[in-house]
């Protein structure tokens, strides 16, 4: 039921982006998860465009957030008003009220700005007035975020980095794959007419479905032991937390159920342990200056770790 969902709504996205197949798996992977997507890139690859058609794509209430310098907590989560007709104060849900929530160019707000999603993010519920709210599920964060336009920006701190469940880099498209973009669109934005193809009561099931994704002990064993490998490694400042350890699990059983598998593969582990781990790493100073990357020492760990192998 997982692979044939997430089928539909792949094609359906890619009839606004072009190719990207991975990911677009990568951000249904968060959903089953109930997880958040840091996409990360240059400017003009497709990172708002992407977040809107999967928001449009899976039938939820969707609201966009621009974050900038001057925008405040109560813009994120709401405030409460003086009614003058009944007398009484009122709460007026902020954007993040929503089931998707696009979070643009979230390094450009001031740290108490970003401070407002932290509760969202982890506990799921928002706290304004002295009263806390319940947000709607499922729940998910799309937050973009220019690497290399860095004025006027606040870098991220660890504690929210952690809370991102996945980091997805789009990348620049092929030669073919830029051709068919410009011919897409030629007469009009596909993403006007984009319609969705699954329910939010539907996303609920796929969620209970994917906790049953059998994960084998020797398989468990080994995310927990390439979690604890990034703590143990000199060039590692900062290694994988616990929670880190819990998303490659829940992410590994995702992946697994979007290829159309009710058990998870060793190669699963491998593939999403970048995405999963490379934002939540501190490098040492050294190893920076050796020019090596958070990619680079998770690639390394992979390949010490033993994988465990079918008796």
């Amino acid at each position: 039921m997982i692979a044939s969902a997430a089928q539909k709504v792949t094609r359906n996205i890619q009839k606004v982006i072009v190719g990207k197949e991975q990911s677009i798996q990568l951000l249904l992977t968060a959903v089953l998860c109930e997880g958040h997507v840091l996409l990360e890139d240059v400017p003009g690859t497709g990172k708002t465009t992407l977040a809107r058609a999967l928001a449009a794509s899976l039938g939820c209430s969707f609201q966009r957030i621009q974050f900038t310098p001057d925008l405040l907590p109560s813009d994120v989560t709401g405030l409460s008003w003086f009614n003058q007709k009944t007398q009484e104060f009122e709460f007026r849900p902020g954007p993040i009220m929503s089931q998707v929530v696009l979070s643009d160019e979230i390094n450009r707000a001031t740290p108490r700005t970003q401070s407002a999603l932290l509760e969202a993010m982890q506990e799921r519920q928002v706290t304004a007035d002295g009263a806390s709210r319940p947000l709607p599920r499922p729940f998910l964060v799309l937050a973009t975020q220019n690497p290399v336009e860095l004025e006027g920006t606040f870098p991220l701190p660890e504690a929210q980095l952690d809370r991102f469940l996945i980091k997805v880099n789009l990348g620049y498209p092929s030669l073919d794959e830029e051709n068919h973009i410009l011919e897409r669109f030629r007469a009009e934005d596909p993403l006007e007419s984009l319609q969705p193809v699954v329910s939010a009561a539907e996303i609920l099931d796929l969620i209970q479905e994917r906790k049953q994704v059998r994960v084998e002990d020797s398989l468990r064993d080994y995310i927990v032991r390439v979690a604890r490998a990034t703590r143990e490694n000199n060039d590692i400042q900062l290694g994988a937390s616990p929670r880190a350890t819990l998303a490659l699990y829940q992410t590994a059983q995702a992946w697994a159920a979007i290829q159309g598998r009710d058990y998870v593969l060793p190669d699963d582990v491998k593939l999403l342990t970048p995405v999963v781990l490379s934002h939540r790493l501190i490098i040492s100073a050294q190893a920076q200056l050796r020019g090596r990357t958070a990619e680079q020492l998770i690639d390394d760990i992979v390949s010490a770790v033993p994988v465990p192998v079918e008796a």
